[in-house]
């Protein structure tokens, strides 16, 4: 329903993005408490504020796009879908005499053929799981399964991660491994998955991104790459379409965290001089959450069976003049399974879901 949709413009930035990510809907309608329209926020609007450098705690009224394309009650709906074709907006309120919302058209109901095909530019695209660590934190748990092959409700969470790809249309993995690796790959010849499933076997540890050398002119376009301990609950589509769109050679898809520190904080000088005290202070971060969207070709500046982390090919493509930029998603998108209180929440929300 469209209620959902329907946000105060005095909420703050955060807890919209939160709402955004919940409804899966890409936009909400800024109302005032008799439902009148103010605005519009989508997605885009929020990232942008965050990246150009907006308080999370900022309201939405200063985000917002305050002159929205509406539609009045009983208009045309082959009108109204040129009209949003037009604008390449995914929904559109519909208000009354009083510029109350009533209703909603949203592109997926009005174009579903051509929001289907849209979609299905992720098939091409392969992703690679970073799969071959030993899991450490979560031993002993790890001392008996790969960390790939842990459970996360009903399934492992490496069929978690895959499974919220081939949504997307994604049907080609590749899956470095190296710690336990016959026991990930027996499990995937049983499953028999609907997708195709390749191997990168690392002799010894490469990090977080030696392995990805093996695929060197083996793959073209963009790919991505994710840890095996990473859920994001996020629009994959979307990620990639800023990715190109920026013309990013990296996209990093970062997590805003929000950090309230409940003591004052003292600042001193090198003689051990008080010169500042913050009492309570408020914190705003982007977090790395280990998945990146990448050009194949930077794949070529990897040596070649040498340990080498990502954020290595990061400041090696930077130093080069390429672009590197972030693609933020809020906290609650991004699930972690790494570590045993992590995993511990992961497996919470999902139950709770």
């Amino acid at each position: 329903m469209f209620e959902n949709l329907m946000t105060s413009p005095q909420r703050n930035v955060l807890d919209a993005l939160h709402q955004l990510e919940e409804t899966r809907r890409k936009v909400l309608f800024v109302t005032d408490e008799d439902g009148q329209l103010l605005g519009t926020l989508t997605d885009g609007d929020v990232r942008r504020w965050i990246l150009g450098g907006g308080d999370l705690g900022g309201q939405v009224g200063q985000v917002c796009n305050t002159s929205p394309y509406v539609v009045k009650a009983g208009e045309d709906r082959d009108v109204i879908k040129q009209a949003m074709q037009r604008l390449q907006i995914t929904a559109a309120p519909v208000i009354d005499d009083q510029g109350r919302v009533i209703d909603a058209h949203f592109w997926e109901t009005l174009c579903a053929d051509e929001i289907e095909s849209h979609q299905r530019t992720l098939q091409n695209l392969p992703v690679i799981v970073m799969a071959g660590g030993k899991g450490s934190r979560l031993a002993p748990f790890t001392n008996v399964l790969p960390k790939p092959l842990i459970p996360v409700g009903e399934k492992t969470a490496i069929e978690v991660i895959l499974d919220s790809f081939v949504e997307y249309g994604v049907d080609q993995f590749y899956l470095s491994v190296n710690y336990k690796s016959k026991m990930i790959k027996a499990y995937f010849d049983e499953l028999e998955p609907n997708y195709r499933v390749d191997y990168i076997y690392e002799d010894k540890p490469l990090g977080t991104g030696g392995s990805l050398c093996a695929l060197n002119g083996k793959v073209s376009g963009d790919v991505i790459v994710t840890n095996c301990d990473v859920i994001i609950k996020a629009d994959y589509h979307a990620m990639v379409e800023h990715h190109r769109r920026e013309e990013n050679d990296i996209t990093v898809v970062v997590s805003m965290r929000s950090y309230d520190i409940p003591y004052g904080i003292c600042d001193i000088v090198d003689n051990g001089q008080l010169c500042a005290m913050r009492e309570k202070p408020h914190y705003d971060f982007m977090v790395n959450t280990g998945l990146y969207i990448l050009r194949s070709s930077v794949i070529s500046l990897i040596p070649e069976n040498e340990f080498y982390h990502l954020t290595q090919l990061i400041d090696e493509v930077r130093s080069r003049g390429g672009r590197v930029g972030v693609y933020p998603i809020s906290e609650k998108a991004w699930l972690d399974t790494g570590e045993w209180r992590q995993y511990c929440e992961t497996i919470s929300q999902i139950k709770s879901a």
